[in-house]
């Protein structure tokens, strides 16, 4: 095995029980916000229920986002896509992946600045309940910077299957 396929091995690895764990994050998404029913049916809300919903719902989207993107589940228009030839659609995502990564580099460079700046000063949102933003925003951060390992991984997976070579998706494998 090359060094290249074991990374895209190691990434399709760590980025499935990522994704494993973020789609359990929905439970805990249902569980606060049927305590805001309870509460708001009560006659006392709970003030931090709406944004810890959110806060849940970033972790859920940003940590599962590599997962889905490696079972194929991301959007994309099967309209012409879908009648290519394998290797097509493997030289047309060796192209395009390049401007995910682009867009995934500059995202991580503005998440990083961003918590650091939560940590630095200590930033808190605007509401009544003020948490701090630091944690939400580190949890995007490493969830952009797993999307970027996934989107190298596929590249790397593309060039690969170009050349010959077929390294499998972790599903796909039975790892």
């Amino acid at each position: 095995m090359t060094i290249i396929e074991r990374y895209i091995r190691v990434v399709d690895a760590f980025n499935r029980r990522v994704g494993r764990f973020a789609m359990y994050l929905i439970f805990a998404l249902m569980g606060v916000l049927f305590w805001s029913s309870i509460t708001k049916y009560a006659g006392s809300p709970a003030l931090w229920t709406l944004e810890f919903a959110q806060f849940i719902m970033v972790a859920y989207y940003l940590l599962g986002g590599p997962y889905s993107m490696q079972m194929g589940d991301h959007v994309r228009m099967d309209l012409v896509y879908g009648g290519w030839s394998p290797r097509r659609k493997a030289a047309v995502d060796a192209v395009t992946v390049l401007f995910l990564i682009f867009y995934l580099c500059v995202l991580l460079y503005g998440g990083i600045s961003s918590t650091t700046y939560a940590l630095e000063y200590g930033e808190r949102a605007h509401s009544v309940w003020r948490p701090y933003m630091w944690p939400v925003k580190l949890i995007a951060a490493v969830g952009i910077f797993l999307m970027l390992l996934q989107a190298i991984a596929e590249l790397l997976r593309d060039i690969l299957f170009l050349r010959g070579v077929s390294v499998n998706h972790q599903s796909e494998a039975g790892i």
